[in-house]
């Protein structure tokens, strides 16, 4: 079970944007995450008239990596870790460390 998931409003722990807060638009399987409006970086990209598209420089979201983001716990206003418990039914549910209060029942 993957602590970080897509949808998830996480908040930037450490990097550049340190603070920012922003939803995961996709999780790779190396470890790395795209977050909605964070590690915004510059790509310049060549014209293809085949396709009809034009050149420039596009900002696009980079990957981070998992361990610079923390989910956020919406109740305190702050970072949480994210742990893993069983409930009696045997499901497995996401929790925050902080406050023991369930993610979400999926």
């Amino acid at each position: 079970m993957r602590k970080i998931r897509k949808g998830d409003d996480v908040i930037v722990i450490a990097g550049k944007d340190k603070g920012k807060r922003g939803n995961v638009l996709n999780v790779l399987d190396n470890g790395r995450v795209f977050v909605d409006g964070v590690n915004i970086v510059k790509k310049h990209t060549k014209a293809n008239p085949n396709k009809g598209e034009t050149g420039g420089i596009v900002e696009q979201e980079a990957a981070l990596d998992v361990s610079n983001i923390a989910l956020y716990d919406a109740a305190s206003g702050k970072a949480s870790r994210v742990g893993i418990k069983t409930l009696e039914d045997g499901k497995r549910v996401r929790i925050y460390k902080t406050s023991g209060e369930v993610v979400d029942l999926n």
